[in-house]
């Protein structure tokens, strides 16, 4: 079978079961988060943190809870990093530096694991799992609940209850992560990803050195990883570590759990507002959008448009040849497309217009799915500015799914949407203006700018997935990546809630002649051509220096 045959199997398999487990997880999920019993486990963690699920809060106190709940996970966090020598499974290792603490505490907080550091050889056991692995849970549950917030916002009416951000994340961690996780672990140990607590053990290499092979927990941290669209991985190398990712099954079985719950999200959205059409609709902008992006990037890796890879037929720098070209090309498309950030080969190694591929997956928001929540409402947020559009048309006000979009809409959606490209290009230039910081590029000229612009793109959208060739791990980054992250992930969170609150207050409007239907193929057209759009109007200049450039050359 030739490699496009494979690499069309590969992409076609994954499209088919996702359309098989869409509907019943999203209908799973849209009773999870509309039910009103609460189980013994669920009971137990109220009582814990005492809160009382039945009552429903504003989006307000939502967004302080949400935000109060992230500061002391991000203490905690530090401090496990800070004190992990006195803590068992240590594994032997030393705290970890402050600003590499700060700056992992904010990263799998933010639902972006963004890595500065070897993970075999910087986190004990404990720290990977009482720390990264817990927050990939709540950070995902997190994302879920925002976006669960924001379908209120348009199912509800005349007022200013959104649901109980408390409510909401225990049970996205009880009924949906935990499970599915649960069972995703077992089917990666089959596969021969690594579950266990063994101490370093030393070998023997081919050339009669020695090396210190770390076990761990990997499976059940694999898991979650991809599943709340996380990325951060147990080892240095991340997806490419056979520990992580054992053979080329393993590999696609991480895509699906990567793409599960965003594209079964939309599922759950038209069922809580009454109309199933439209969560068709939205399923089907992602779609499109994701096929698109998986597409050019295989084709512009398998072409091989540079004299190496043209010279040898395969662009195979940077990539396991467990995986090869195509599955490695549709990997990256997936975890840039998502927030996941996994990796199974080098994105630095890509060719020029392969690697702006994943760039653009990370800045066209991440909506296509998206990652777990913040996809389904980054893409919401999306058609709510097409129908603005499309309303400025017309001459008529805006309307979707029966609730006016007003000017404070508009304001609160358009603010969304340049909080990410403001931090991306103001770290890209502060990093680029500098000599000092310019001398942390292993490489100059457009493929050296690509890589400092990857990070700061990928770190703002809580991706976590890195370019290489940048040496990040220094005070300056740490903070100024830290930064972007935090920044990139709630204050989006704040205005989404914001925009929650405003629609929930509203009185329904009644559907009319001159309403845009926003189920129809049409409306999904609009919602693609406006999101590309956006992109290219803030990103281009950006991506012209870059990949662009290397790419035309």
């Amino acid at each position: 079978m030739s490699t496009t045959v494979a690499g069309i199997v590969f992409i076609v398999s994954l499209i088919v079961v996702l359309a098989l487990v869409h509907r019943p997880l999203g209908d799973y999920m849209y009773r999870v988060y509309t039910g009103t019993r609460h189980n013994r486990v669920e009971r137990g963690v109220y009582r814990l943190l005492g809160v009382r699920p039945e009552v429903e809060q504003t989006w307000g106190v939502y967004a302080r809870s949400l935000l109060a709940f992230s500061v002391v996970s991000v203490i905690v966090l530090y401090a496990l990093q800070r004190l992990q020598d006195k803590l068992f499974l240590s594994l032997g290792l030393g705290p970890v530096t402050d600003h590499v603490a700060w700056n992992t505490a904010i990263s799998f907080v933010t639902n972006t694991n963004w890595q500065a550091y070897a993970g075999e050889s910087t986190m004990g056991q404990l720290t990977q799992m009482a720390g990264l692995a817990v927050q990939n849970f709540v950070s995902a549950s997190v994302g879920m609940a925002v976006a669960i917030a924001l379908v209120r916002g348009f199912a509800r009416n005349r007022t200013d209850l959104l649901g109980n951000f408390w409510v909401d994340l225990v049970r996205g961690c009880v009924r949906v992560l935990l499970p599915i996780a649960f069972a995703g672990a077992l089917v990666l140990v089959a596969g021969g990803v690594i579950q266990n607590l063994a101490e370093p053990q030393t070998v023997t290499t081919l050339t009669g050195g020695t090396q210190a092979i770390t076990g761990g927990p990997v499976a059940s941290q694999e898991a979650i990883k991809e599943l709340g669209t996380n990325g951060g991985g147990f080892y240095n190398v991340n997806s490419a570590h056979p520990f992580e990712n054992a053979t080329s099954w393993t590999n696609w079985f991480e895509i699906f759990l990567i793409l599960l719950i965003p594209f079964a999200l939309p599922r759950t959205f038209g069922r809580m507002v009454g109309q199933v059409r439209q969560g068709h609709a939205i399923l089907a902008v992602m779609a499109t959008i994701a096929l698109a992006s998986v597409v050019l990037t295989n084709v512009f890796e398998l072409a091989g448009n540079a004299t190496v890879p043209q010279a040898v037929g395969a662009a195979m720098e940077g990539k396991e040849v467990r995986f090869g070209v195509s599955n490695s090309a549709t990997f990256a498309a997936a975890t840039t497309l998502t927030s996941t950030g996994a990796v199974d080969s080098s994105h630095d190694s890509f060719t020029p217009l392969g690697g702006m591929m994943t760039l653009t997956n990370m800045m066209l928001g991440e909506v296509a799915p998206g990652g777990v929540g913040a996809g389904l409402y980054g893409m919401l947020i999306l058609a709510v500015v097409t129908v603005f559009v499309a309303g400025l048309m017309v001459g008529r006000t805006p309307e979707y799914l029966g609730k006016k979009i007003g000017a404070r809409e508009i304001k609160l959606a358009s603010l969304y949407f340049l909080v990410t490209p403001a931090l991306v290009l103001t770290g890209t230039a502060l990093a680029m203006g500098s000599a000092e910081l310019r001398a942390s590029m292993l490489n100059s000229g457009p493929h050296g700018f690509s890589e400092v612009l990857y990070a700061f793109t990928s770190a703002s959208n809580n991706n976590g997935s890195a370019f290489g060739g940048l040496t990040v791990n220094t005070p300056w980054y740490d903070v100024a990546l830290g930064l972007c992250m935090a920044f990139g992930r709630f204050l989006p969170i704040i205005l989404v809630l914001a925009l929650a609150g405003s629609l929930a207050r509203q009185a329904p409007v009644p559907a009319s002649a001159g309403t845009l239907p926003t189920h129809r193929p049409q409306f999904v057209g609009m919602v693609v051509g406006v999101t590309i759009v956006l992109v290219a109007l803030t990103f281009l200049p950006a991506l012209a220096l870059g990949p662009l450039a290397e790419g035309l050359v």
